[in-house]
């Protein structure tokens, strides 16, 4: 083969390689340009609208623990931070429901820096093959209202231990001292003091078992506030007079409330029957009211032992007491703050209270007027006020 020959096929050899690499490199292109990406893992359609209007706290994390969808209960929790699931029990059992694909429930306590602990309760389920689903429900109020029930109970059956337990001592003396008149009049007189205490207990419980929810009137009434000042007073008449304690009355007449009849007088027979109970013998105890825009005001104000400063956060605590000893001399129960608390909050009022010790106290109860009704009517007393001895 010649020189020429040789030449001509090296140089078809070389355009036929550089052309095959130009194709292959065209081919290889536009291969690239067609690959199917891998698909990152996705909210399924229709489940961010359902996380939406969920009342509970909902969160969806991918393969690589990356919070996708959370909703806003979730982040007003505290689950959420950034794009990552805080809680670190709760992470690990959502690694755990990736691994096998089993449903998971747990409980758990969130404590945050600077916030009260949080109860919740959370169930992880599958969502798909690469997602997971926390639903988190926050139990606080439930645990706190479980607490607040336990210690109710515990309180009420150590309350009636001791009247129960002293009519059975008594009932025992009674029947011990049979053959003298004198002994079984004096123990007999004890025990209808102590049945009476123990009645007085069982109502409050009632009423304050009624009171418990807080939930608003669904029928407010026109309460007539003199009458209610009336009754209240005439309920502890008995008390004040064995103590030569003056009631005396004042304020604006012919007012009146919308609100629940029963209770409100329920709640300033309590604030008038504390007064006494803590006032000294031969003191006055003041009963007023006024009208203040929407609202009606009554005002009980004693001169008797005050509330210790640091205490005063405390007396509308069921059984709560500032004085046990006078609460035991006089059967008081403990409850009938909390009564007039509970009236506060379900007839959207509210109830304030002054106090220092040895100058006595002045409880305010807040409540909604009638407002129509009692500026055509209302009055105001004379300086001469009205006194019950």
């Amino acid at each position: 083969m010649d020189p020429t020959t040789q030449a001509f096929l090296a140089a078809l050899i070389g355009a036929v390689v550089a052309g095959g690499g130009v194709l292959a490199w065209h081919v290889s292109e536009r291969q690239q340009r067609h690959l199917v990406p891998v698909e990152e893992p996705v909210v399924p359609t229709g489940v961010a609208g359902v996380l939406s209007v969920l009342r509970s706290s909902a969160v969806v994390v991918d393969d690589n623990d990356t919070v996708l969808k959370a909703s806003a209960p979730a982040y007003a929790l505290g689950l959420v931070r950034g794009t990552a699931l805080v809680p670190d029990d709760l992470a690990e059992l959502v690694r755990q429901v990736r691994r096998d694909g089993q449903i998971r429930d747990t409980e758990l306590e969130m404590v945050r820096r600077g916030l009260p602990s949080r109860h919740v309760t959370a169930r992880v389920a599958p969502l798909g093959s690469r997602l997971v689903l926390v639903l988190v429900e926050d139990r606080t109020r439930e645990r706190r209202v479980e607490s607040v029930r336990r210690d109710f109970v515990a309180n009420v059956s150590h309350e009636l231990k001791t009247p129960v337990g002293a009519i059975r001592l008594l009932a025992e003396a009674v029947s011990d001292a049979a053959e003298d008149p004198e002994a079984v009049k004096r123990f007999a007189g004890r025990m209808l003091t102590e049945s009476d205490r123990l009645s007085r207990l069982v109502q409050q419980v009632i009423e304050l078992s009624r009171l418990q929810g807080d939930e608003p009137l669904e029928t407010p009434l026109a309460v007539d506030l003199d009458e209610v000042i009336r009754v209240a007073v005439d309920t502890s008449a008995i008390d004040a007079e064995a103590k030569r304690i003056s009631i005396v009355t004042g304020g604006t007449h012919g007012l009146q409330l919308l609100g629940n009849p029963e209770q409100v007088t329920a709640a300033v027979a309590n604030l008038v029957a504390n007064a006494v109970s803590y006032s000294d013998c031969d003191s006055t105890v003041l009963v007023t009211s006024k009208a203040e825009e929407d609202t009606v005001e009554i005002s009980v104000v004693d001169q008797g032992i005050g509330i210790p400063e640091r205490e005063i956060d405390r007396i509308f605590e069921r059984f709560y007491r500032v004085d046990p000893a006078r609460h035991r001399s006089t059967g008081g129960t403990g409850l009938g703050l909390s009564i007039v608390k509970h009236v506060a909050a379900t007839h959207g009022g509210d109830v304030r209270v002054w106090s220092a010790e040895g100058q006595g106290s002045t409880f305010t109860l807040v409540l909604p007027g009638n407002t129509d009704t009692s500026r055509a009517e209302a009055r105001t007393e004379d300086p001469d006020q009205e006194e019950h001895r």
